[in-house]
């Protein structure tokens, strides 16, 4: 059985609410074992904050590289069928081509670092030819009056949002842009045992 994604609970835990989303949206609640949720919840929430209190910055970029890590060994030695990839840079960018698209398309996830007026982790979980479709944990019922960002209420399993292609490529400040191309990181997550191959996803649609 699958359960709905979580909505984060402090204005803090987005790192540790996304990765579990991303578990939650592969696997279902049967097959998870408990060793992954606790070392999430275990590196998460380390950094500190310009007055010295920790877990106030939310989550690392460092931690979610080594949780990344953590996962693809983690499913090597308990035949767990998980894999992830972690991108930094010019790799970290939306468009049919990309390395996120095609995760995408594989039936995947990605976990994504990106602007929503401070370093907010969200999970992508589809995309169309325009725009992708998202779970943010940060909860929120009104509408939003920039255009290219729509509220998806009714889909709790896998996504609350969609947003334009446009908007997620932007290198500045607005809401859900991935910011300097220099400071992006993204996490590719798969289950393998249900990943497609590229050759069955060149005509895929959400």
């Amino acid at each position: 059985m699958k359960n709905p994604l979580n909505y984060q609970t402090t204005e803090y835990d987005c790192g540790p609410t996304t990765l579990l989303n991303a578990i939650s949206y592969l696997f279902r609640r049967e097959e998870i074992p408990p060793d992954i949720i606790k070392h999430i919840m275990l590196y998460c929430l380390d950094s500190y904050n310009g007055k010295g209190e920790f877990g106030k910055n939310g989550t690392s970029r460092m931690a979610m590289m080594f949780l990344s890590d953590w996962l693809n060994q983690f499913g090597k030695v308990k035949k767990f069928p998980i894999h992830c990839e972690y991108l930094t840079g010019r790799d970290v960018c939306i468009h049919q081509n990309s390395k996120i698209v095609s995760a995408l398309q594989q039936g995947g996830a990605a976990v994504v670092r990106l602007r929503y007026g401070y370093w907010h982790y969200v999970l992508l979980t589809a995309a169309d030819e325009e725009s992708i479709y998202l779970f943010d944990p940060y909860f929120r019922k009104k509408s939003f009056q920039q255009k290219g960002i729509e509220i998806i209420p009714d889909m709790p399993l896998s996504r609350n949002r969609r947003v334009s292609y446009e908007l997620l490529n932007d290198s500045g400040h607005g809401p859900y842009a991935l910011g300097p191309t220099e400071t992006r990181e993204a996490i590719l997550l798969f289950n393998t045992e249900t990943q497609k191959t590229p050759a069955n996803t060149i005509e895929y649609f959400i």
